[in-house]
């Protein structure tokens, strides 16, 4: 990456009149130049601070009375070629573009879901993990591509501040990416322990209430960190264009106090998360009796890639502090050492996603592993009562004794079917029957069944059949209420001669 020279004014060489001078061997108006405010500076280039124009070596602009340029080339072009910075985005962008992809593998595999929507167990809240960490990987591609326009413009401008811009915004990414995974992983033991009883965290106590504050302070953290970097002015950090605009514009806005408050709220923003993790663990985890393990026992039971996670991101806050008080290890400087913004700015949110996409491809979905808890718990509890475990489906076909329906069973099955209706059509005719009086409700009621019950002994008595006055007996009252209701609904008087109805289908009783 070049370093410029002193950008201190030059003045025009003069040429063969008091009008004409020399720049880059070519003969430029005087008069011209000074209508539209052109200077002439040390690094090569030719400015009315709105165009720049380059005019060292090759590059042999023409300007017209009118004020305008012809086979210029502007100050804002890439004109060198890739170096060191460049290539190292390249690679970065590369391996941020294909961690998008196996991100959205994983976010596809954790987020579907295998059982029935509850209100307290979304699974949103599985995803947002996933949703941040395609973010990171956006925001990451987006700046390390900048990189290279970075390395290539001889006079700094617009893909620098997007470089930056973009840089920012991926610390309050990573500070959310890690959160939702260590909020999600206690929610997670929670829906466990309540999914095997729901009563054992029924007992009151402040865990209700931590797990409702505790989300908003770190959200508070995390946007107030978004709110001291992003929205500012950013002009300054391009001007760099000389070692004199390094030294009392960029360097002063790069490192100022709004920079150095956002690092230590991203502190406190890591402290919360720690303590989210602590108090899931101290909630939703047993813990040993005594001894060693009892001392290391925040330690030991936290899932190994938060640890790792908290390191990392521990590691990229501490290199935004630092950078916000050194100007030499700063990100905002344009010729800085490719190995301190690639190695601790850009490597930290890669290796992070890189974690997070490892576990995620091992581990498998929560809804599944309730399904297999489900099924180990029925099969315990089978075993207690001497049940044999369940025979799959094509485990009756390999008995000796079983027999395939025949042709002729499978008619009649069919014919009844088409007889009685299926779907909608059948249930519909069951309502008919019912709103007409024809058939009645298998739920009915001890007042029901005993109106029925005394309407046959007066109907059987006003006949003169041998059963006068008796009281059908009770497990014969659904039955005979239904006889009754049918009888009536058929005619308004019953005659004891009358033939029996002959049953055709479910439909008649």
């Amino acid at each position: 990456m070049p370093l410029f020279s002193n950008r201190d004014l030059v003045p025009f060489a003069p040429g063969q009149n008091d009008t004409d001078v020399v720049v880059n061997g070519l003969h430029f108006n005087l008069t011209t130049l000074n209508y539209f405010n052109y200077t002439l500076y040390s690094n090569g280039t030719l400015s009315n601070g709105s165009d720049c124009w380059l005019v060292f070596n090759n590059y042999q602009p023409l300007m017209n009375m009118n004020g305008t340029f012809t086979n210029g080339t502007s100050c804002y072009s890439p004109v060198f070629g890739l170096g060191d910075h460049g290539k190292a985005g390249v690679v970065f962008a590369t391996l941020f573009a294909t961690s998008i992809m196996v991100t959205l593998v994983n976010l596809r595999k954790h987020g579907k879901r295998f059982l029935p929507k509850e209100k307290r167990w979304r699974a949103v809240g599985r995803r947002w993990q996933w949703y941040w960490m395609l973010y990171i990987a956006a925001c990451g591609l987006i700046s390390s591509f900048m990189s290279i326009d970075v390395d290539r413009y001889y006079v700094q401008s617009t893909p620098l501040i997007l470089q930056s811009f973009f840089y920012c915004l991926m610390l309050p990414g990573l500070m959310a990416s890690v959160w939702e995974g260590v909020r999600h992983w206690g929610s997670w033991q929670e829906r466990q322990i309540i999914d095997r009883d729901p009563q054992a965290l029924s007992a009151h106590s402040t865990r209700q209430s931590q797990e409702f504050w505790i989300p908003l302070v770190f959200y508070l953290f995390a946007w107030l960190n978004v709110f001291l970097t992003i929205p500012r002015s950013w002009t300054p950090i391009e001007l760099q264009r000389s070692p004199e605009q390094q030294e009392f514009t960029a360097r002063p806005t790069a490192t100022d106090v709004r920079f150095k408050a956002a690092g230590i709220l991203a502190v406190a923003g890591l402290i919360v998360i720690c303590y989210s993790l602590e108090h899931s663990i101290y909630r939703y985890c047993a813990r040993p009796s005594g001894g060693l393990r009892y001392r290391t026992f925040y330690v030991s039971a936290a899932p190994t890639k938060f640890k790792m996670a908290i390191t990392i991101l521990a590691v990229r806050i501490g290199y935004t502090i630092a950078s916000s008080f050194e100007w030499s290890i700063s990100p905002f400087k344009y010729d800085v050492n490719s190995g301190w913004i690639f190695g601790l700015g850009y490597a930290p949110a890669l290796l992070m996603i890189v974690v997070f996409n490892i576990y995620g491809y091992f581990e498998p979905n929560e809804d599944q592993v309730l399904i297999a808890q489900h099924a180990e718990r029925d099969q315990a509890a089978d075993s207690e009562l001497g049940i044999g475990p369940k025979k799959p489906n094509w485990w009756k076909t390999l008995r000796p004794d079983y027999r395939s329906p025949t042709l002729d069973e499978n008619g009649r099955l069919r014919s009844l079917a088409a007889e009685i209706g299926g779907g909608r059509p059948t249930q519909r005719k069951i309502e008919n029957y019912i709103q007409l009086g024809t058939m009645r409700t298998h739920y009915l009621d001890d007042c029901d069944t005993e109106e029925s019950a005394g309407h046959d002994a007066k109907v059987s008595g006003s006949s003169g059949n041998t059963r006068t006055g008796n009281i059908i007996p009770p497990a014969n009252r659904h039955s005979s209420g239904a006889e009754s209701i049918m009888t009536r609904s058929s005619s308004d008087s019953i005659s004891p001669s009358a033939p029996p109805q002959k049953v055709k289908s479910m439909l008649d009783i």
